[in-house]
């Protein structure tokens, strides 16, 4: 079986915190493009499964209280290994990102054991501009700790292996969706993007948890925390080929 073959046989999780407006029709567009759906309900004020269409379907897993971002993709990461998936795609629960994209994603693939983000376009209309300078700011970062070139470090919009479950955490929320690229990369595993098109709705219709301070403040703190990893790793390589 191909790869892009194995890759087509995937599910979509959807972690999402009151976005009431918008989740019907983020599950209603995947479903349309033949993808079952795992919502993660990560502390909802007015449960999902309340107001959500039942469906064959769709899956929902409710976090009793809000646990972040992090911890609602690795739930749906354990349930899609319960599903007997070995791939995921994972897209915000707001409206931003489109069904139609995933097939993009999927075909970027070229190896086992991928990462594949969609980098958004930020030459649009409605874009924030916390999220392009958040977004420069964090791509250093993930570059010089990755080894890759990623150009859109903080995009929510991303396929993942399952075998990401097997990696050690120690974020929970926004940071760790730059936590997961680093462990993955150290892992001796490939970070691939692919530009994708992303719907921002406009400023006073938009719902968002990301926090411009102490998000930000988080994902450096990610780095903060890797860099004595990086240099230990850096010197022990250079040790073993001067003994080589």
């Amino acid at each position: 079986m191909s790869l892009v073959m194995k890759y087509k046989d995937i599910i979509v999780i959807v972690p999402t915190l009151n976005n009431d407006l918008t989740i019907q029709n983020v599950v209603d567009d995947i479903l349309s493009f033949g993808y079952k759906v795992i919502v993660i309900d990560d502390g909802y004020t007015n449960p999902v499964s309340n107001f959500l269409k039942q469906n064959d379907n769709v899956t929902i897993i409710r976090h009793e209280k809000n646990r972040g971002k992090g911890e609602a993709i690795l739930s749906g990461a354990k349930k899609a290994k319960e599903l007997g998936y070995e791939y995921f795609a994972s897209l915000d629960g707001d409206g931003q990102h489109m069904a139609s994209e995933i097939k993009k994603l999927q075909n970027t693939i070229s190896k086992e054991n991928q990462i594949i983000i969609g980098a958004r376009n930020f030459d649009i209309a409605n874009v924030p501009n916390g999220s392009k300078f958040g977004r420069w700011f964090s791509n250093f970062w993930a570059c010089w700790d990755t080894g890759y070139k990623i150009t859109d470090s903080l995009s929510g919009f991303r396929i993942y292996p399952i075998s990401i479950l097997d990696l050690p955490y120690k974020t929970s929320k926004f940071d760790w969706e730059m936590e997961v690229l680093v462990r993955h990369a150290w892992a001796g595993n490939e970070i691939v993007e692919t530009v994708i098109e992303c719907y921002y709705p406009k400023a006073e219709e938009r719902v968002s948890h990301f926090r411009k301070f102490e998000d930000t403040m988080a994902i450096v703190w990610v780095h903060v925390q890797m860099l004595p990893i990086k240099w230990t790793n850096m010197f022990l390589n250079l040790f073993r080929r001067k003994n080589k």
